[in-house]
């Protein structure tokens, strides 16, 4: 019966190649999140995660990743190519293997169609690789695979143009977003407690944290405040530091209980490709934002109105001891970021996109 319906009512397979399992952010915005909703739409998606989450708490505890979990994994994600005969389509994260020879990957990837999807810069781990050797090799190896690509869908504009000049024949950008049902308006308490402001994030990225150290020690000379920081530890000197565990179902929360969200970052081409994913949540919490002007923050923050974009270390202090002492422009630039999440950066809005783009992918239909 299956075989004679139109094509456009038959159930889509896809195998979905996510590179962690949901303690990675990465993975967890840009497809998990999105499969309770899938399922409504003709499409069967099956989960096969390369890093599994046992392998990733290992690595923020050692800093690598063991040869026999990598191994491991690899045989994993090996077994799970094997399968691709019985899929419509293949959804991948980024790369299927990671540092193979992009040949190997082409012939593992043979007679399906597959998608490519970006939130990170992650070809500059091999074109500007510190050995020359590696960029030879393995320079151009992701633009290999988007040129081959079904479709090519980036986080932001930068990683769609990677794929454009790569010579992917679709590129589509729908950003990363948060699940409005998970997130609730911050109920601003006003004046009379010491101000939070929270940065989120994990071990590998508290780096662009440190980068503050200065202008937050030095405006804690003068406004007080805690720094709640979800998902790293570390010391600041001067600074009044929180640090909270992340886990999925506290992080909305632990947000929601803070003033002021900030997201530093360097200016250098990977953090182009950043996607500003810590903003959304902030923004979907009803915090005010303060970040610095690079990649996807330039589109998300617009100055005054949902926060600001902070270039030097004074602006740094000016922008955050304004918003700490102002609970009027916190409420209203606050609001007015939860507005711009539910209209443009919620999984309500981009699912049915998702879908559709999924279906069209695996039909040859752009």
């Amino acid at each position: 019966m299956a075989s004679i319906l139109p094509s456009a009512f038959k159930l889509i397979r896809v195998l979905l190649l996510s590179k962690f399992e949901r303690m990675g952010a990465s993975s967890r915005m840009r497809s998990l999140q999105y499969l309770p909703l899938l399922e409504s739409s003709k499409l069967k998606v099956v989960a096969s995660p390369l890093i599994c989450d046992e392998m990733l708490r290992n690595r923020y505890k050692y800093g690598r990743y063991s040869l026999p979990s990598l191994f491991k994994a690899y045989l994993g994600r090996w077994i799970a190519l094997m399968s691709r005969g019985r899929f419509d389509l293949i959804w991948i994260e980024k790369e299927a293997l990671p540092w193979a020879p992009l040949w190997v990957e082409m012939l593992l990837l043979r007679n399906v169609p597959y998608v490519l999807d970006y939130d990170d810069a992650i070809f500059h781990n091999y074109d500007r690789h510190r050995f020359g050797w590696v960029r030879k090799v393995f320079g151009r190896r992701l633009d290999g695979l988007m040129a081959r690509a079904r479709l090519v869908i980036g986080g932001n504009e930068y990683l769609a143009q990677r794929a454009r000049d790569a010579g992917a024949p679709w590129v589509e950008v729908i950003p990363s977003v948060v699940d409005l049902r998970r997130y609730e308006i911050k109920q601003d308490v006003g004046e009379g407690r010491v101000g939070r402001i929270v940065w989120i994030g994990s071990p590998s990225t508290a780096r662009y944290l440190r980068e503050l150290a200065e202008p937050l020690a030095a405006l804690a000379k003068s406004t007080p405040f805690t720094l709640h920081v979800i998902g790293a530890n570390l010391e600041m000197k001067g600074v009044n530091l929180k640090c909270l565990p992340w886990s999925e179902a506290t992080e909305a929360v632990a947000i929601a209980e803070c003033d002021v969200g900030i997201m530093p970052l360097s200016d250098s081409p990977w953090e182009r490709g950043k996607c500003g994913y810590k903003l959304v949540q902030y923004m979907a919490c009803g915090l005010p934002v303060v970040a610095s002007p690079v990649g996807a923050n330039i589109q998300l923050v617009h100055q005054g109105v949902n926060g600001w974009l902070a270039n030097t270390p004074e602006e740094w202090v000016q922008h955050l001891g304004h918003l700490l002492s102002d609970s009027v422009a916190r409420t209203r630039m606050g609001q007015a970021g939860r507005a711009r999440v539910e209209s443009e950066y919620s999984i309500q809005r981009t699912a049915p996109k998702i879908a559709q783009l999924l279906k069209a992918a695996a039909r040859n239909v752009s």
